[in-house]
């Protein structure tokens, strides 16, 4: 396990986020943000994403799999919650939906501390997940793999654990096993790598650092629970699987 910090502690299937919720439904992705105004000029970073070498280490020493991490702070209805959350394009994030659910205001900030303001969310009925378009241009997002992984396979876990520092650390994959969460959803991938409450939301990478699940829970043994990749993108493909979320 590499770690910039972290800890373990055992309990029941856990979901991983200091608040648990859920909203589901059927709906569209929301849409893209408004384009920032012309008359102002940001200050623009530098291009990271992996299209332009963004494996490089920044100058703070980060690599494009630890850019693409983001802290997700949920302001709530009633109480305040921490979860993680990764890029997969220049301004689309996937977390879960527990993670933004009943929220009042969702703050998002960078490996770096940089705040990115979120422009529309949206839930998923059948999984735990969650889209959040961004207006600010995310600093770095992975490919996804090109299938599921085997068991055996190395698997990689980057998040906010405790909405801490970032963490890495790493397991592989022991199999898959019934969703406990979401009877409807069917076979999830079982992983050792060590999660806690905050890393749900965390990206599962595999050897080359490509996605190949999305962290929502954690299990009486601590393992790790994943929505497989080609859950993720059935749902991101299918326009009836998001609904937009609802707040206060």
């Amino acid at each position: 396990m590499r770690s910039r910090a972290g800890r373990r502690a055992g309990r029941a299937v856990v979901v991983c986020a200091l608040l648990a919720g859920s909203l589901g439904g059927c709906g569209v992705l929301p849409p893209m943000p408004d384009p920032v105004p012309a008359d102002i000029v940001p200050s623009a970073p530098a291009d990271l994403s992996p299209a332009a070498g963004g494996d490089a280490l920044s100058p703070d020493g980060f690599d494009a799999v630890e850019r693409m991490a983001v802290r997700i702070r949920n302001v709530g209805c009633e109480e305040l919650s921490t979860g993680s959350g990764f890029a997969v394009d220049e301004h689309t994030l996937i977390t879960n939906k527990h993670v933004v659910a009943d929220s009042k205001d969702l703050e998002v900030s960078t490996y770096d501390g940089h705040d990115i303001t979120v422009g529309a969310t949206s839930t998923a009925g059948l999984a735990d997940l969650a889209v959040v378009r961004t207006t600010d241009a995310l600093p770095s997002f992975p490919e996804l793999a090109d299938a599921d992984p085997e068991p055996g396979d190395p698997v990689t876990v980057v998040g906010y654990p405790a909405g801490g520092e970032l963490t890495v650390t790493e397991g592989e994959v022991m199999g898959t096993t019934r969703d406990p969460l979401n009877a409807n959803l069917g076979e999830v991938l079982l992983t050792n790598a060590p999660v806690e409450p905050g890393s749900s939301g965390s990206a599962a990478l595999d050897a080359k650092g490509k996605v190949i699940g999305v962290v929502y829970a954690k299990t009486a043994d601590d393992n790790s629970l994943l929505v497989p990749l080609s859950t993720l993108q059935d749902m991101l493909g299918d326009d009836t699987a998001f609904t937009p979320a609802k707040g206060c």
